[in-house]
């Protein structure tokens, strides 16, 4: 339950905010609108990481959730140093909870992502390091993890119109062998379930962090797995 001073829900001037910033995304437009991306962004959503977070404990017992920027909160400004697209800031309003040590996107957890459009939901990590990318595949023809990995995600598919992804390569790593039953898995570079949907109008209230929590419950067997395969 959320306390009086929690979460109570995006409102249609959120969703007008990033509308508005898609169609004047100059550094001019956004300082001049910058008290409407405090007021009705950035306070919200830091409340609903603490209320989200907080009911996410029941999952993963040592997840992490900061409401601060560059914690759970991604920035709104985009790094432009090596993209052709010099657009300064995101159009978006994402946040992540993760569970693990070192940095943050390294470790599996759920990720949020809200547009004018659409709400995505996620789990998992969108793309291994190389140090985790070997660990991956070890544990995919491991006789224990392997097995385990195949029953998370037939269990992720069970609950709902949950996209499973990751695949990249199209051959099997020389140092695998291609016939193995789980060699599908070994052309992955990532691994996470995802749900996109035009935005519900849980959005405007605190049932968005149930809303979110059931989810994310559903996507669960595939974090744990990711969770123990990186110990």
């Amino acid at each position: 339950m959320n306390s009086a001073n929690g979460f109570k829900g995006f409102s249609d001037k959120s969703l007008k905010f990033l509308s508005d910033l898609r169609e004047n995304n100059i550094k001019s437009w956004f300082q001049s609108h910058k008290s409407d991306y405090e007021k009705y962004l950035l306070e919200p959503a830091q409340l609903f990481i603490i209320d989200l977070g907080t009911k996410l404990q029941s999952l993963a017992p040592d997840i992490i959730f900061d409401p601060r920027t560059d914690k759970s909160l991604f920035r709104i400004y985009r790094d432009i140093r090596f993209s052709k697209d010099k657009t300064p800031y995101k159009t978006h309003l994402s946040m992540f909870f993760w569970e693990g040590e070192g940095k943050k996107l390294e470790n599996s957890g759920f990720y949020f992502h809200l547009e004018p459009e659409k709400l995505l939901l996620a789990a998992g990590i969108h793309i291994f390091p190389p140090f985790l990318l070997k660990k991956y595949r070890d544990a995919v023809i491991d006789e224990k993890l392997g097995p385990k990995l195949v029953n998370a995600v037939e269990k992720v598919k069970s609950k709902g119109n949950y996209v499973v992804s990751g695949a990249h390569y199209k051959r099997v790593p020389a140092a695998y062998p291609r016939e193995h039953p789980r060699a599908g898995f070994l052309l992955y570079n990532g691994l996470g379930a995802m749900i996109e949907t035009p935005v519900p109008e849980k959005v405007f209230s605190n049932d968005l962090v149930d809303y979110c929590y059931m989810v994310y419950r559903d996507m669960s067997p595939l974090h744990q797995w990711l969770v123990e395969m990186k110990k």
